[in-house]
């Protein structure tokens, strides 16, 4: 499966996603995919984005399996287990 992260840069909360994702990235070596709303809006219209920051777990044909908006953020279990699945 595919996890984003949307949010932006910049703002009061920017900080803390940048330590979750590094902080996740070092835990478990993977990656989180991360998209900027102000680059990428069709992104954010297609999968009704409208609170920042968004976590979503994508299907592999692009559905979406569960949405986590605004903070606080998943814990890294809740993340790992769909990267995984």
């Amino acid at each position: 499966m595919r996890v984003v992260c949307v949010f932006k840069e910049g703002y009061d909360y920017s900080r803390t996603v940048t330590d979750w994702l590094e902080d996740y990235h070092r835990r478990s070596g993977d990656e989180i995919e991360t998209i900027d709303p102000n680059k990428d809006s069709t992104f954010c219209k297609a999968y009704d984005v409208t609170e920042y920051p968004t976590v979503l777990a994508l299907g592999p044909n692009g559905e979406t399996v569960t949405t986590w908006r605004g903070l606080p953020l998943p814990l890294f279990d809740e993340i790992s287990y769909y990267k995984i699945n």
